[in-house]
Formats: C-alpha cells, sequence, structure tokens
C-alpha cells in the first residue's frame, strides 16, 4: 500500500512539470514508436501497477509512466494500443467500416531491483479518446493504464476575402461509434460530415469562405446518424467535446475556383494491374483519344476489341450488369503486334475491361475513366437566373454513383450518374446576395450495409485522402449574382 502511494505521489509531482512542457512537441503516429508488438493478455492475474500523468492530452503530450510491483531486475516493453481502420468496399458495394487492434513498443525497460520503473514518450498522433499503456513481457501482460487522445482543431487562414481557401485540421477524432463521426456546419447550415478511418484519427480539408464581409461560424459537432446532433449536452455521452471557430472576410478580390479543366484529376491511388494488353494512356476522361496494344497474336488476322461497362441501375426494379460491345477493329501486323485506337466513349466512370478473344484465349487491359466537369452553361446574372452543372464519367459503384451538392457551404442535395450511364446534369437557380457564391461537388456513398454511423448521401468533405472504395475528385464552382431581377423562366 505505502509503495502504491510512492508512486501515485511522484507521478503527481511530475505532472506538472510535464504538463508544462507538453505544448511545443511535435507528435508522430502510433507506428513510429515502435515496432508492432504483440497483443498481450493477463495470463494468471495483473502483476503490479502504473500510472500515466498526465491522463489525457492532445498529440505531442510528454507522458510520464511510473510504474512499481514489477519482477525485480525484469526486462519488459512498454507497449502503446491502437487500432487501424479500413473501409469495407468490394465488387461495388459498400459494407462499412473495420478496425482491427494494433500494439507498438515505445520502449525496452528494465525493472529494479525493487520492481520499479520509470520513463517518459510522447503522446502519438492517433485515434481520439481511450488507448492502453501496456507493461508486457512477450505476450504476458503485466499491467496497464489509459490515456486518452484529445481531439483539436486548428483554422488557417482567420480571414480572407470572399472564397479564401479554409484548411482545416482536425486531431484526435476516435473510432468508436459515438466518436468516430463528425460534421462541420457554416453559419448554421450543414455542410458535409468528416471521416478519419484510414488517417488515424486526422482529417484535413478545405472549405471555401462564403457569405457577406464580417465574421462567420464553423462549427464542428459529432453525429452518429447522418446530422449534426444539436444537444450532446443531454445524451448519454455528454463528455464528447464540441467545437467553434470563426473566419472573419475582409475586403478584397475573391478568390475563384480554377477553370474546371485544370480540375482534372491528374492520378488515381489503385490503377488496376496492367494486363496482356496496354492502353496507353491507361486513364483519361470521355473523348481521351486511346491506343491499346498486344503481342502474340496471328499475323494477318482480323480481331475485336471490346469495351465492357456496367449497365441498369439500382431502384428500377431491372437490375444491372457487366456488358461487352466492339468497340475496335484492327489487323495483327506481320509480327504478331495488334494496334487498335478510338475514343474513350461516353460511359460511366472507373475501371473499364478491354478484351479481345482468340481462338483458345481471351486477352485483357484496362482504360479508366475519369469524372470530369463541364464549365457552367451560364455563370452570371441576377438572383433566380437559372444554370446547369454537368459531370461526365461518374461512376457505378456504391461509392462512386452520386455527387452531393453544397451551395455557400450549405448542403442542397446529390445526385445519381448510374442510370444515366454516368451522365450528371443539376438544374439549379442562383441564390443570394449580389456577388460571388461557390458551388461545390463531393463525392458520397450513396448505400450500403452499415447502419451505426449513418453517413449515406451527404458530402464527404475528406474524400481527398479517406474515401472508400475509388479515388475521386471534387469539384468547384462560383456564379456572380448580378444587381437586377432575373426574368421567369
Amino acid at each position: 500500500m505505502a509503495t502504491d502511494r510512492t508512486v501515485v505521489r511522484i507521478a503527481l509531482t511530475l505532472a506538472l512539470a510535464w504538463c508544462l512542457q507538453s505544448g511545443g512537441a511535435r507528435a508522430a503516429g502510433p507506428a513510429d514508436l515502435g515496432p508492432a508488438a504483440p497483443l498481450a493478455e493477463p495470463i494468471g492475474g495483473y502483476v503490479g501497477r502504473m500510472a500515466v500523468l498526465p491522463n489525457h492530452g492532445q498529440a505531442g503530450t510528454a507522458v510520464r509512466v511510473e510504474a512499481s510491483g514489477l519482477p525485480a531486475d525484469d526486462e519488459v516493453d512498454l507497449v502503446w494500443r491502437s487500432m487501424r481502420g479500413e473501409w469495407k468496399a468490394r465488387d461495388g458495394e459498400y459494407h462499412g467500416r473495420a478496425y482491427q487492434p494494433v500494439a507498438y513498443r515505445i520502449a525496452r525497460l528494465r525493472a529494479d531491483a525493487s520492481g520499479k520503473l520509470s520513463t517518459q514518450f510522447t503522446a502519438p498522433d492517433d485515434f481520439g479518446f481511450g488507448h492502453d499503456v501496456v507493461v508486457q513481457k512477450g505476450e504476458r501482460l503485466y499491467t496497464q493504464a489509459n490515456f486518452n487522445i484529445d481531439m483539436s482543431v486548428e483554422v488557417s487562414p482567420k480571414s480572407g476575402p470572399l472564397g479564401t481557401p479554409i484548411e482545416i485540421t482536425m486531431k484526435g477524432i476516435g473510432w468508436r461509434e459515438l466518436e468516430n463521426s463528425w460534421t462541420l456546419s457554416y453559419d448554421n447550415a450543414f455542410t458535409g460530415w468528416i471521416s478519419s478511418v484510414t488517417t488515424q484519427g486526422t482529417a484535413k480539408f478545405t472549405i471555401p469562405a462564403t457569405g457577406a464581409p464580417g465574421l462567420h461560424s464553423i462549427a464542428f459537432i459529432h453525429g452518429e446518424f447522418t446530422f449534426p446532433y444539436l444537444n450532446p449536452e443531454q445524451n448519454p455521452r455528454p463528455d464528447r467535446p464540441r467545437f467553434t471557430e470563426t473566419f472573419t472576410i475582409t475586403p478584397g478580390a475573391p478568390v475563384l475556383p480554377p477553370p474546371v479543366e485544370a480540375q482534372l484529376q491528374k492520378r488515381i491511388k489503385d490503377a488496376p494491374a496492367p494486363g496482356s494488353l496496354m492502353a496507353q494512356p491507361a486513364m483519361g476522361p470521355i473523348k481521351t483519344p486511346i491506343s491499346v496494344s498486344g503481342n502474340g497474336f496471328k499475323p494477318g488476322q482480323s480481331y475485336a476489341l471490346e469495351w465492357a461497362s456496367m449497365s441498369g441501375n439500382r431502384v428500377g426494379g431491372g437490375g444491372f450488369g457487366d456488358v461487352g460491345r466492339k468497340i475496335a477493329e484492327a489487323k495483327a501486323d506481320a509480327s504478331g503486334k495488334l494496334s487498335f485506337t478510338f475514343e474513350a466513349p461516353d460511359d460511366l466512370g472507373g475501371a473499364h475491361r478491354l478484351s479481345v478473344k482468340t481462338d483458345d484465349t481471351t486477352r485483357e487491359g484496362w482504360f479508366t475513366t475519369l469524372t470530369n466537369a463541364q464549365p457552367l452553361d451560364v455563370a452570371q446574372g441576377p438572383a433566380g437566373t437559372p444554370f446547369k452543372i454537368h459531370l461526365k464519367g461518374v461512376g457505378w459503384t456504391e461509392t462512386a454513383n452520386i455527387y452531393t451538392l453544397v451551395y455557400d457551404n450549405g448542403y442542397a442535395g446529390y445526385a445519381c450518374g448510374f442510370n444515366s450511364q454516368g451522365d450528371i446534369e443539376v438544374f439549379l437557380r442562383a441564390s443570394g446576395a449580389p456577388g460571388w457564391h461557390y458551388i461545390d461537388l463531393y463525392p458520397a456513398i450513396y448505400k450500403g450495409k452499415e447502419t451505426r454511423p449513418n453517413n449515406f448521401r451527404i458530402p464527404q468533405l475528406t474524400y481527398a485522402e479517406d474515401h472508400p472504395g475509388e479515388d475521386l475528385p471534387a469539384f468547384h464552382f462560383a456564379f456572380k449574382v448580378s444587381e437586377a431581377s432575373a426574368p421567369s423562366r
């Protein structure tokens, strides 16, 4: 009993000093702490006691560890436990998210002759809320304590002219239910949701500064069931934080989005593996000139190249399926090389199988159609002016077949591109005070098997680093409302 009081007294004495130093450290990820460690179990019961102080803090907090009651002169490992997140998206369907437990060795230590040890480490940049800090020997867990990663929000810059890109960083987002789904509201209008499944609790994204000159409010609120939960103080988990930041729109020339031609995606993270047919280029928007070639064909023989795509929809009752059609024909040269040239057809986005049937086999390759946006048909006019947003090459999977539309950081709705074979037309009327207004289209999840959290058909602001399934772009437009009244149409 006296030994336990001594550990606590020493730890409390050190806590103040370490808390005062915790602000300046730069946090690394949990895997940077050290090598992977086994997920030890307390076989035969717990041994000793330990304290971590402080017991909570943001990533980068200096943490002191004091343990006692361990086997004398025993070599042990100090281990940090966490989770590794992944999206479960396959075969065109969304099945939610999954988390696997992981552990990393912070340090290898030796208890002294009285069974005590002490050390320090920096809290990693990790999922928020509770983490076990463990003293173990191999797969035998001796003792453990809990450290909570506190959430934080950073908004930069704090002011600027209309349209300024506001860079937002959230850290310490949790992985558990009621901790892993956060939403953003701008001037009390719902903008979208924030995820960090594969980014270890960190979310980074950008929104435009919208509205009249002056102060604007940006709220970060948890939302387990799609939208912000506005009275979290009265729910079963009132301990979750809530953040409000501000941005001041100042006079000056507005910052406008780049032309849509410059917004075309330049790379994709998970391109299909090359096949025996090679497409050059391997990706591009519709109407991209494509050359497809392969070797080992019969010289002088003619072959047809087939382009495969999904056809149908999910809601009409008729279903959908993979359909191939001839897109080009060519004759193999004297060396057996076969070359086709054609334009990428006006079709769904995503990977399309290219195939050539021979007498005894089928040769295959791939071309990925990228989603792209057309310029606004009308970009200026009085409030009420009709205008059209037009996308091509929208995908068919549950994680790619819709885009969500945000007008001046307020969510307006979604549009689907499957039944129209990748083509989306959205007809809007300009609204708001005279001046520039911003329209952003974000990828989203159409449907799936997941029920908690429920994040379907709403803008995923963190699409760039954490979207399930495909690597997809967002698109950004600006419309200038003029002073006069628009004629009715």
